[in-house]
């Protein structure tokens, strides 16, 4: 019998899915909103269904409904994308009680590290490096603790992420009402206003590792990605490998991710996190993102290895075909993140008519997108348009083919962030690799040049 996926997600990793299906042989189903019924994505799938009303709640994150579509339809496995039910345990438990296969961990691994404060525990009970940090229950409490990790400090949400939830504080002043304004956001954010404190890096670059596991007790890293440039924690351009890292820590980082991926017994694909401190040369663990990531492709450019059919297979039972010896990075590949935002308006979503989309062609280009000439980007959803891939032996070639790239695209009729990711990569210090988290913010909010 051939299996059957539903797909509960939208926009351009919808594509992604359904493209891996395909190949595969696979039958497709789409679950989409209201909002989202003319989509490349619907042009696409097998079968599309209604799943409610264009604002998130009524649809992508409507339990009951995409159980329903999915049963509905025959299917037999469900794959949640990123982002809305991609990381709900009570969702991966209600697959499994209707007897389908979600495509992601187990709900066990989804509750340990939905929860940061768990996942940061687990990582120092198996020898991953950690910032100084912790919770407190007191004002009293937090301010001891604030003095003694040091600072700046930031202050985070223990479930959920995108920013929300989280403050950087400089000093004892602020601390008290950014605890509080945190708290209060994490609980509207994701009902629950646990938040605990951690030292602020100041010159910090962003990684991760990409992790795969199956059923069969295999487990195998495919290198890392640095994800630096950031606009308040929202990552804008990424890329694989790291170039900043020295051999003896770039090892460290892969068997840090491993012994997190063995503690979980872990099966799907995963990201786990990282800060690294340029200074000092520590990696301080973040927490695991147990899903696809948006910056998948920059580790298929550089590996030749298509991440969703092998997170598909292995939800399905079937082993990794490989093992970690199998596995290869060869050259170097950027991804940059257009969006419909304007950078003159602090990255203000800018929904719109799309009148003009021409993308770039060419030799190690690739474009994830779900967008044509002529679609209408809604307002109810993230402001991603599409996903920017370029592919060269090394880092500068790479990063050539991109800036070339992104000056032949041409969009027209909605404000992008294209002329932004022109001048991020065409920048000195990103051709230098010497950026930093907080480096796009300055130069968006100080306006540095």
């Amino acid at each position: 019998m051939t299996p059957r996926i539903f797909i509960a997600n939208r926009g351009e990793i919808a594509v992604r899915i359904i493209e891996a299906c395909d190949r595969l042989g696979f039958d497709t189903v789409l679950g989409v909103s209201t909002a989202d019924r003319a989509t490349l994505a619907t042009r696409r799938a097998g079968r599309v269904v209604t799943l409610g009303g264009p604002r998130a709640t009524d649809s992508y994150l409507d339990i009951d409904a995409v159980v329903h579509a999915a049963i509905a339809t025959g299917c037999t496995a469900v794959h949640p994308g990123y982002g809305f039910l991609s990381e709900r345990p009570a969702f991966a438990r209600r697959c499994a009680e209707n007897g389908l296969t979600f495509i992601g961990p187990q709900p066990e691994a989804l509750e340990a590290l939905g929860d940061k404060l768990r996942a940061r525990a687990l990582a120092e009970s198996v020898g991953v490096p950690v910032s100084a940090g912790g919770t407190a229950g007191t004002l009293a409490e937090v301010i001891e603790l604030a003095d003694n990790i040091g600072y700046p400090v930031l202050i985070k949400a223990a479930h959920g992420g995108g920013g929300r939830g989280m403050k950087r504080v400089t000093d004892a002043t602020q601390l008290a009402e950014a605890w509080q304004v945190a708290s209060a956001e994490a609980e509207v954010s994701f009902g629950d206003g646990t938040v605990f404190l951690e030292r602020y890096i100041e010159d910090a670059k962003h990684i991760e590792v990409q992790i795969l596991g199956d059923r069969h007790g295999n487990r195998v890293h495919l290198g890392e990605r640095e994800c630096t440039v950031q606009y308040r924690y929202q990552k804008v351009v990424e890329e694989s490998p790291c170039a900043a890292l020295p051999a003896a820590t770039r090892a460290l980082l892969h068997d840090s991710a491993l012994r997190i991926a063995d503690a979980l017994d872990y099966i799907g694909l995963g990201t786990v996190e990282f800060l690294y401190d340029v200074e000092r040369d520590t990696l301080a663990f973040l927490e695991v993102n147990p899903r696809i990531q948006v910056e998948h492709p920059v580790t298929e450019a550089v590996t030749g290895i298509d991440l969703v059919r092998e997170q598909i297979l292995v939800a399905l039972g079937e082993p990794l075909p490989f093992g970690q010896a199998d596995i290869r990075v060869t050259g170097h590949a950027i991804e940059c993140r257009i969006t419909a935002q304007d950078p003159a308006r602090a990255m203000a979503p800018a929904p719109g008519p799309v009148k003009r989309w021409r993308p770039p062609m060419g030799g190690g280009i690739r474009l994830d997108s779900h967008i044509y000439e002529g679609y209408s980007f809604p307002p109810y959803y993230d402001a991603l348009m599409g996903k920017l891939i370029t592919w060269g032996e090394a880092r500068s070639s790479a990063l050539a083919r991109m800036s070339n790239a992104l000056d032949d695209f041409e969009i027209g009729g909605i404000t992008t962030s294209l002329l932004l990711l022109s001048r991020i990569v065409g920048h000195s210090d990103y051709l230098a690799n010497t950026v930093t988290t907080r480096w796009l913010e300055r130069i968006l909010d100080e306006g540095d040049n």
